[in-house]
């Protein structure tokens, strides 16, 4: 198709020496089948307007080349729960190349794209299954504001693939502002091939920080933007009750996006020990364990640099995680209390109130969107009213008119999020071919912070059995 061959793609990362990738095209499916087209995203990238996404769907599944792309798999490592593996890589991805946008570069990657020479011992296929969860929760975290990988469009078919049972492949278009991870530079590091850390440090000055040129240390500065970006992407994931699942390093992205989706989980009932990953047996990546990760992760892509950032610099950047973290929790907690003005208890505010909704098993995300309708009805035991009479206390000494405050607080705490048992419907329906539930999914998540009276029932507490969903690596 014409509007599709004249799209502008580049590789950047494909001009860099072959120890970083293997050049490659894709496996096709033989009977491939368009599942969801995302039109906001493709207007964002630039796809024109009068695209018929059935046209889209070749080139999707390898059937055609897109010109001027580069398609190749990256090769990198990482700290797998903590243990040290030393090559993995995209096993089943293909970095297609980037598209110049308005919001900046962006990365389109195949997933889902069959054998690479870093399966290792996998077929390369994505699930229909797993597909999907990516899918939604990309769209769901954009809306929410939490920097985040998104889906371009998804196709499915009827390749079988096998996992605890057969499934059906999938294929989607994965679309990040970068697809390199802390374990690029580890691999580099460790695999003794660090003669090469340069060219890939000035490759990421030079495309996403090109400031950084004028600068007497722009390794540090660079190392400083990750650390930071971070800490400001973990404290999001808290607030809004987000748990990724398997924050192996060569899950972290270099700008602080989250990526990689997995057995990831938004919390119901308040359990700072939640655990989403059902093959994470030590709980290394629980909920609460998140910020601490994310700083031992740093640490890990610290060390890989060692020979290139300054020792003590490195030190002082370390250091200022925790402060970073805090910093953007804090304002985004005194957002979802309603809280402008600025006073030291209001951390402790919100502590006691995670506390009272630990013990009571209150509905985390249900618990802040009541807190905008000033429902007190939550609060009443004891410890529940005596935390309401501090709140109000609090609330006095806010300036902003009471109904400006509400209207603040509903626009960031959502009504609607990714409940895992929602997921899991509308994946046991597309298994069979009915998407009607996916659907209504993605546009409610589009819209997280809005009511709708129609839907009000996917924003409630999920049922028992949706509480004890197990979702492993596999997913």
């Amino acid at each position: 198709m014409q509007e599709l061959d004249s799209l502008k793609f580049s590789n950047k990362f494909s001009d860099l020496p072959e120890v970083f990738f293997h050049k490659q095209s894709w496996t096709p499916f033989d009977n491939p089948k368009l599942i969801h087209f995302n039109k906001d995203l493709a207007e964002i990238l630039g796809f024109p307007n009068n695209l018929d996404p059935e046209d889209f769907v070749p080139y999707v599944n390898g059937n055609k080349p897109f010109k001027q792309s580069a398609p190749l798999s990256m090769v990198y490592a990482g700290h797998q729960f903590g243990s040290w593996v030393p090559q993995l890589g995209d096993g089943r991805g293909i970095l297609l190349g980037q598209l110049q946008t308005r919001d900046g570069l962006m990365d389109l990657h195949i997933k889902g794209a069959g054998k690479t020479p870093y399966s290792r011992f996998g077929d390369g296929r994505a699930v229909l299954r797993s597909t999907i969860r990516e899918y939604l929760c990309g769209e769901a975290m954009h809306h929410l504001g939490i920097p985040s990988s998104r889906s371009l469009i998804m196709i499915g078919s009827d390749e079988p693939v096998f996992r605890e049972t057969t499934e059906f492949g999938a294929m989607m278009v994965r679309v990040a502002k970068t697809h390199i991870r802390f374990g690029h530079f580890e691999y580099l590091m460790h695999n003794k091939k660090s003669e090469f850390i340069p060219i890939l440090l000035d490759h990421v000055i030079n495309i996403y920080f090109p400031e950084l040129n004028e600068s007497k240390d722009g390794y540090s500065d660079l190392f400083e933007k990750i650390v930071h970006s971070t800490a400001r992407l973990i404290a999001k994931w808290q607030c809004f009750g987000f748990a990724h699942g398997v924050m192996n390093t060569d899950n972290m992205s270099i700008l602080g996006e989250t990526f990689d989706f997995g057995p990831f989980g938004f919390l119901d009932d308040y359990n700072p020990g939640f655990i989403c990953n059902h093959s994470d047996h030590s709980g290394r990546y629980a909920f609460n364990n998140q910020p601490s990760i994310g700083l031992w992760n740093c640490h890990a892509l610290a060390a890989a640099l060692k020979d290139h950032i300054e020792i003590e610099r490195t030190k002082e950047i370390i250091n200022s995680y925790e402060k970073i973290f805090y910093d953007e929790l804090t304002f985004i907690f005194r957002k979802k209390l309603g809280l402008n003005e600025t006073h030291h208890d209001d951390l402790k505010l919100v502590e006691d109130l995670l506390s009272w909704m630990e013990r009571n098993k209150k509905d985390y995300t249900n618990t802040f969107r009541a807190l905008s309708k000033e429902n007190r009805l939550l609060f009443k035991d004891e410890l529940g009213k005596k935390w309401l009479e501090k709140y109000e206390e609090r609330l006095k000494m806010e300036k902003t008119p009471s109904a400006d405050r509400k209207k603040a607080m509903e626009l960031i705490n959502p009504k609607f999020i990714l409940r895992n048992y929602l997921a899991q419907e509308a994946i046991q329906d597309a298994e069979n071919f009915d998407y009607e539930k996916f659907n209504t999914l993605l546009e409610l998540l589009k819209k997280p912070f809005d009511e709708n009276s129609e839907y009000e029932n996917l924003a409630k507490a999920p049922p028992e059995w949706g509480k004890k969903l197990e979702i492993s690596c596999s997913s």
